[in-house]
């Protein structure tokens, strides 16, 4: 097996095909160093947490991981907690995936397995009938010949990116604004996640450890993280998330800020003869629902298992079921995302779609079976 990129996806499917005993070369066109270095996603589905027990690299995740029973939803000065686990009996977990991506690195160091960081010019030849894959690394050609390629380089990768486009149809909506992040070393004064939507704008309290918040504030594209002085981020924060939250936050430098476009994208289909797309490089959700790094999971959980069963039954049923399986509950990911993100940010648009998202909230604060659809799909809906 090939697989492309060495982000959670790749080095997650490269840990439990290890485990079933089948060979895999992981090939990264990056450092191992600038893999670690980006910060992403840190909200953990139950199922998420069961596929990286079942990969046996969720120790230092069972010790450290914050487990959350709600989240909390500000509006018009007013704070609504979603039980997520009395709602529906299941929790979240905040566990960086910097750090899920260190576990899982040191596990396929632990046992041996080949992963070639800066390889330069990958090439995928002939993936519709005997793949193989050209790279060439510190000067020199190599070429793997393999039964089989995942590709799990993420939106901007060769593998979605050398499909003929006659063979794939894409799905997209960009969003009119991005998400501007700050990185603090600052002990967080929330126990559990806040969506805030003001009349400024969305923000989100975040936190990746007892000392280290993530925070957001909606803000428009044309924006540059060189505008944003931490002393103007956290002023805007504090006016949308809120009087009692505000007093709290304490001013910290950032360690890391960035500015990321909001996006919906998926591809279709996600097998094309002997190559397999998962996680970023076959579909893109907002961040709002923290289903990204999730729905990758669930991916590479899906393609594990048509590989492993293949092998062992000899038949390429397996292989034909995992796109549509992924697709299924890609699209319901997809949805629950387009919802969070129609209900907490501020669009341009007329008074009658601003009723509409009012109304909205107001119905899901005071509707339990509308809090039991939300907790349900937060997270995380069956693996």
């Amino acid at each position: 097996m090939a697989i492309i990129g060495a982000g959670p996806a790749g080095l997650l499917l490269g840990q439990l095909l290890h485990r079933a005993g089948i060979d895999a070369v992981i090939l990264e066109r990056r450092s191992a160093e600038y893999v670690l270095g980006r910060i992403r996603a840190g909200v953990l589905e139950q199922g998420t947490v069961e596929v990286l027990e079942q990969a046996g690299v969720a120790a230092r995740l069972g010790a450290e991981g914050l487990v959350h029973e709600g989240v909390e939803i500000g509006f018009r000065r007013r704070r609504h907690r979603i039980a997520l686990k009395s709602l529906v009996g299941k929790t979240v977990t905040v566990y960086g995936q910097t750090e899920m991506t260190r576990d899982l690195m040191e596990a396929r160091t632990a046992c041996g397995a080949s992963t070639v960081y800066e390889a330069e010019e990958v090439a995928l030849r002939d993936w519709g009938t005997r793949p193989r894959v050209s790279y060439r690394h510190r000067g020199m050609e190599h070429e793997i010949e393999c039964d089989f390629i995942a590709g799990c380089d993420g939106f901007h990768g060769v593998c979605r990116a050398g499909i003929p486009v006659s063979q794939r149809q894409v799905f997209e909506r960009v969003y009119p604004f991005g998400w501007l992040g700050v990185l603090a070393d600052v002990p967080p004064p929330w126990a559990e996640l806040i969506y805030a939507n003001s009349e400024r704008g969305f923000a989100l309290a975040s936190l990746r450890s007892p000392t280290r918040v993530r925070c957001y504030v909606q803000c428009p594209l044309e924006d540059r993280v060189e505008d944003w002085s931490d002393t103007r981020f956290w002023d805007e924060f504090r006016r949308r998330i809120g009087e009692e939250v505000a007093d709290t936050v304490t001013l910290a430098p950032s360690i890391e800020k960035s500015i990321a476009p909001l996006r919906s994208f998926v591809v279709e289909p996600l097998r094309f003869g002997r190559l397999f797309l998962a996680g970023d490089a076959a579909h893109i959700v907002p961040p709002t629902g923290a289903k990204g790094l999730n729905l990758a999971v669930s991916d590479v959980l899906y393609l594990y298992e048509a590989l492993r069963d293949h092998y062992r039954e000899s038949s390429e049923r397996p292989l034909d079921e995992y796109s549509p399986r992924c697709l299924r509950r890609i699209w319901k990911a997809e949805r629950f995302s387009w919802w969070m993100t129609r209900q907490l940010h501020r669009f341009p648009g007329d008074a009658f779609s601003m009723r509409m998202q009012e109304t909205e909230l107001e119905y899901l604060f005071e509707s339990r079976a509308a809090q039991i659809g939300m907790a349900e799909n937060y997270v995380g809906l069956p693996f």
